[in-house]
């Protein structure tokens, strides 16, 4: 649900438009505030979950799910609208590094590969899927009160998973000294975050300096916050995050192959979204049912590659990412050379091959990255991990739309160039998560990887 919320939320933006007679400026905190809180929360978050229980912390992010999806649905003006998402983003970014943390506490080896293949699964659908449900709600009850309903959906979805939540996750352990939060570590890194994700989340800021300076001093408080984590674990504090995570190999790559492989990932849908809605002229609903086989063959492959990942290890990943970076080559030539009729049925094949090589990245890599994690340290590992590519997102979309908005205005509204190079940089992102882990796959192993392995 907290990825559905980012894909799903554009389809109805201009009927919330239309209803709240929202500026651009309420639009751009509509959907930017959300995916702002959603990255300021993560590290803290997961942080709480390690240090108070992830089972509790899981349980009130849902609540409050369900909450602001009650006050964004009956929002009756802007400013409720843009207060409601903002709450939102935060309980997004409570209940990511729980769901991850959770997974990594209850399974192990092969039964842990398989869960984060389901888990991946969900990623992908969740990501592309979000524009078909969008569109079928708007047709359903109308735009005028449709958007209203988009909001509503996540809330008997969340009612269901609190209930199972109860029966089926693990009791939070009592006892145990509590640490408490690294207060100064939590305001730098949300400073960093903050610094580096406006920009690229409100093209206006991110125009001419004032954006390049905003994540200059994102860059320097990031550093300044990493400085204050080395010098309070070294004083035998208790910072937000060890760095000793930063330590392990197969942490390391598997971040930086996640935030490279999602900045590349998530921009794929809003391009290919613009070309069929405004370009060939599609309906929303016939836009998301083009894309429709992206959702199947990146579901399918994920649950095909946390299955076999045990096995395979970072081939799944290596594969995974030079077949999607080769699909999405295809994509945008094809795209951009393409001008007969029935582009969808054009497109399907390399759309399907690049969904494939995204179903396999996801999951392997999340299993890889959190292979020699201890579960103490679960929550803020995936904290620290999913804040990467929640960058990563707001990076590859700024990318992706700045090419493809660009290339209409010098072309005077062609969308077969626009879109060719739109999805150009997509495919160099993901291409980026491809040499990041060929090089890392070409490396020598450590000997001690599968004693760890075995210890965790």
């Amino acid at each position: 649900m907290t990825l559905l919320d980012v894909s799903i939320v554009n389809v109805a933006l201009p009927s919330m438009e239309h209803s709240l007679g929202l500026t651009p400026a309420d639009v751009s905190w509509a959907v930017a505030g959300y995916a702002l809180t959603f990255g300021l929360t993560l590290v803290p978050a997961g942080r709480l979950g390690d240090e108070y229980g992830r089972r509790k912390i899981f349980l009130i992010g849902l609540s409050l799910f369900a909450i602001t999806g009650v006050i964004c649905g009956a929002a009756p003006n802007a400013t409720v609208l843009v207060v409601g998402r903002l709450c939102r983003g935060v309980a997004a970014g409570l209940l990511a590094p729980q769901a991850i943390g959770l997974m990594q506490q209850m399974y192990t080896g092969q039964r842990r590969g398989k869960a984060f293949g389901y888990y991946g699964a969900t990623v992908g659908l969740s990501t592309a899927i979000g524009p078909l449900l969008g569109g079928v709600i708007l047709q359903a009850f109308g735009p005028a009160v449709g958007w209203r309903f988009v909001f509503y959906l996540s809330i008997p979805i969340v009612v269901l998973t609190l209930a199972f939540a109860y029966r089926v996750l693990p009791a939070d352990q009592p006892g145990g000294a509590h640490h408490g939060i690294d207060l100064v570590g939590v305001l730098l890194l949300g400073l960093s975050v903050l610094a580096i994700m406006l920009p690229l989340l409100q093209t206006t800021a991110a125009s001419g300096y004032p954006g390049l300076l905003l994540v200059a001093a994102g860059g320097a408080l990031l550093v300044l916050f990493l400085f204050w984590q080395r010098r309070l674990g070294s004083r035998g504090g208790h910072p937000l995050v060890d760095l000793k995570l930063l330590t392990v190999r197969s942490y390391a790559v598997g971040a930086g192959v996640a935030t490279a492989f999602y900045s590349g990932f998530t921009a794929i849908f809003l391009v290919m979204t613009m070309y069929f809605q405004q370009g060939l002229k599609y309906t929303p609903l016939e836009a998301a049912l083009s894309m429709l086989i992206f959702t199947v063959g990146s579901a399918v492959s994920a649950i095909i590659s946390g299955r076999i990942v045990h096995r395979t290890g970072r081939r799944n990943v290596v594969i995974g990412s030079a077949v999607a970076t080769l699909g999405l080559t295809a994509v945008a030539v094809m795209a951009h050379s393409w001008t007969g009729p029935a582009a969808a049925l054009v497109l399907a094949l390399p759309l399907l091959v690049a969904s494939c090589g995204c179903g396999f990245v996801i999951s392997a890599n999340q299993t890889l990255t959190l292979r020699e994690i201890t579960r103490r340290d679960a929550g803020v590992a995936a904290g620290v991990y999913e804040t990467g590519q929640r960058i990563g997102t707001a990076l590859g979309t700024a990318l992706a739309t700045g090419l493809f908005f660009g290339a209409l205005a010098r072309t005077h509204g062609d969308y077969h160039v626009a879109v060719g190079l739109g999805l150009a940089g997509p495919a160099v992102l993901v291409g980026v998560a491809f040499l990041i882990s060929l090089v890392d796959f070409l490396r020598p192993v450590r000997a001690d990887v599968p004693a760890v392995e075995a210890a965790r």
